[in-house]
């Protein structure tokens, strides 16, 4: 009988935690705090055309926050807009000109993006696949746990407001997984905990899904983007007892069970 194969992240863990929060607000510097004192990682997405105003971090704030590249940045448009309201021409200025100056900002390569407004259709979406954006997430919330199968349209598991958020948490880590990976996606805004009061929120999912390294990988939109995609890239024999690495990174699977890893170049015997 043909053992089945399912994809594992680093290490072979089979969960996976992400956040996505939105607009670059100065409440973004306590919320980066808690993740590096919780040894997470998050993806911040920015409207570089509105640094300095209003709640918005400024430039050079914005680059102190995330000079270490501990934290992913990625576009949220330049001024915000709502991107179906505008013509392809507007949508590909906002998207590329906030995309070259964070680019230009920490000397990297940005692919990842959120909709403003959550607001998003096809005629976006084929614009974004021109300007290169990988993955765009959106609003719609699953209360779920799945891995996404389009990254430009791009489900969250739910909002930090989402009073099931401690009882998704709680599913997640009790949640086993003999097959497929699983992903708990979590945005928000930053500045909801100081409007609300309740930054004892985050505080409590990070401390509950925190120092779970053995069983969680604490990573970027884009980190986890990246992973899955070079899984995919995987070949194998007919018989799917032969797999071979053609990607630059190691990468982990189970096979009838068994955890395995396999080296960039590697060609790995299944059987």
């Amino acid at each position: 009988m043909r053992k089945k194969i399912y994809a594992r992240f680093p290490e072979g863990r089979e969960k996976a935690l992400t956040f996505s929060y939105d607009d670059g607000v100065i409440q973004d510097k306590r919320f980066v705090k808690l993740l590096n004192d919780h040894g997470m990682k998050g993806t911040f997405n920015i409207n570089t055309g509105l640094c300095g105003t209003g709640r918005h971090m400024s430039e050079e704030e914005i680059r102190e926050l995330f000079a270490d590249g501990r934290h992913e940045v990625a576009v949220h448009m330049l001024t915000h807009a709502h991107p179906e309201e505008l013509p392809p021409v507007g949508i590909t200025h906002e998207v590329l000109t906030d995309r070259v100056n964070l680019e230009h900002m920490f000397g990297g390569i940005v692919r990842g993006m959120a909709y403003p407004y959550g607001n998003f259709g096809d005629k976006t979406v084929a614009v974004l696949q021109s300007c290169g954006i990988a993955y765009a997430r959106t609003t719609v919330c699953t209360g779920k746990f799945e891995i996404p199968t389009d990254w430009l349209r791009l489900p969250a598991t739910c909002k930090h407001t989402d009073p099931r958020l401690m009882d998704l948490a709680k599913a997640f880590v009790e949640f086993k997984t003999p097959d497929k990976p699983r992903m708990f996606y979590l945005w928000g805004h930053t500045y909801e905990f100081d409007d609300s009061d309740n930054w004892n929120v985050i505080e409590e999912f990070m401390d509950f899904m925190g120092g779970r390294e053995d069983t969680i990988w604490y990573a970027t939109n884009i980190e986890i983007y990246d992973y899955m995609r070079d899984y995919r890239r995987l070949e194998f024999s007919a018989d799917c007892e032969v797999v071979q690495n053609p990607t630059a990174r190691t990468l982990w699977l189970s096979s009838g069970g068994e955890v395995r890893s396999i080296a960039p170049g590697e060609v790995v015997s299944l059987a």
